[in-house]
């Protein structure tokens, strides 16, 4: 491989960025690749890609490099993407910056460290203890399988077009799609590119959103014409697939309590072609209590872990903490208690996360369910990322008797 210093120093950059200025690396990697025009496809991965890859493994690279407790300064940084590419089997060249990089050291260092999981897959001790505690000889596949780099997939708008038009159309701009068995409007491409400077994706016709992500819309089993409440929706994702699928007919109302958030959707809502949606902002409980019984279908898709979806934000584990995740609990009991009551005798709610804890999960609903006998669980999903390829995500359907 020929290493050209300019996308070293970017990648150096955006690494010290994320952990010493603690930004999150998406936003990072974004400012850093619009920095220079000069940059081609192949520039822009190697930095995207470098960048991620180390964050993923950040643990294990300090600890092969015996940098754990050092600063980030530029000759660490250097040793620390050179240890990288070592670990990868990369030849480096005869670099002065590459001069604190012993390969014999850390093949040797490697070896010893490889047969601890935490070390290996780069988990911090207190995460790597809880998600053994909660799911066992399971988490040895999970914590692979969130280290694996997220594939892309897109959701066909159908209000503007369908799978098998979009796959053709993009093919013709050289973007190879295949379909995604068990997810009726998923495509995943064979090749990362950008899809945000396509026609397609400017005139609404496909958004980007993971498979396991498009399973939530479906499992609330949703028929045009319904009044439906996406209570916790964010940047409108599972809204916009709500929409879809209602093909404009019956009535979606959008609720969060960030107003960035629901401009965020009204604007993706536009380019998507949605009619049949109305935003709300959550100033209180007065919101809640106008939209009690009237709901057909409800959507509580509660802030979470997002232990699921690290392989899509590995910095995430750098950043969670035990006490972020434990005051997260009990938001999620007070929203599917307080927000339960949206829905009408008869309608049905899903609750869902993109956590792969139990406790965020199955325990919540057990919960509730117990706290509420006039509610009855119809159905639940588990989607782990060892075993689908795709984000960790938690679904469970319940009706409403009485």
């Amino acid at each position: 491989m020929k290493f050209h210093l300019n996308l070293l120093r970017a990648v150096n950059r955006a690494i010290y960025t994320i952990f010493e200025d603690e930004k999150y690396a998406d936003k990072v990697l974004e400012r850093i690749l619009k920095s220079n025009n000069l940059w081609g496809a192949r520039d822009r991965a190697f930095i995207a890609e470098n960048t991620y890859d180390m964050v993923r493994y950040w643990r294990l690279i300090r600890a092969v490099a015996e940098l754990e407790t050092h600063e980030l300064n530029e000759t660490n940084l250097y040793t620390l993407f050179g240890t990288w590419q070592v670990l990868k089997g990369v030849s480096l060249p005869k670099w002065e910056e590459f001069k604190n990089v012993d390969e014999k050291k850390v093949a040797h260092n490697y070896k010893i460290l490889k047969t601890q999981r935490k070390i290996l897959y780069s988990f911090p001790d207190w995460l790597d203890d809880l998600g053994y505690e909660e799911l066992g000889k399971q988490w040895n596949k999970e914590v692979e399988a969130l280290n694996e780099t997220a594939p892309v997939v897109i959701r066909v708008n159908n209000l503007k077009s369908n799978k098998a038009d979009l796959a053709k159309s993009l093919s013709e701009k050289g973007i190879q799609t295949e379909v995604v068995q068990g997810c009726k409007d998923a495509l995943i491409l064979k090749q990362r590119q950008n899809l945000f400077i396509t026609p397609e994706f400017k005139e609404g016709l496909f958004e980007v959103q993971d498979a396991s992500s498009q399973l939530v819309a479906e499992f609330l089993k949703i028929e045009p014409g319904m009044r439906i409440v996406d209570a916790c929706a964010g940047a409108g994702g599972k809204t916009l697939h709500i929409a879809s699928i209602t093909q404009n007919k019956g009535r979606i109302i959008s609720l969060d309590t960030e107003q960035w958030k629901l401009d965020e959707t009204k604007k993706r809502a536009r380019r998507a072609g949605v009619s049949n949606l109305e935003i709300r902002l959550i100033e209180g409980s007065k919101t809640m209590k106008k939209l009690h019984d009237t709901a057909d279908r409800l959507l509580l898709d509660v802030p979470c872990s997002g232990l699921g979806v690290i392989k899509r934000n590995p910095d995430a584990k750098w950043k969670l903490s035990l006490e972020f995740i434990n005051r997260l609990k009990v938001m999620q009991a007070e929203i599917i208690q307080d927000y339960s009551k949206i829905v009408k005798v008869g309608g049905k709610m899903v609750y869902a996360t993109c956590s792969i804890l139990p406790s965020e999960n199955q325990g919540q609903v057990e919960t509730f369910l117990k706290n509420n006998p006039n509610y009855k669980l119809e159905e639940e999903k588990i989607v782990l990322p060892s075993e689908s390829g795709f984000d960790g995500f938690y679904m469970a359907r319940i009706i409403r008797e009485s």
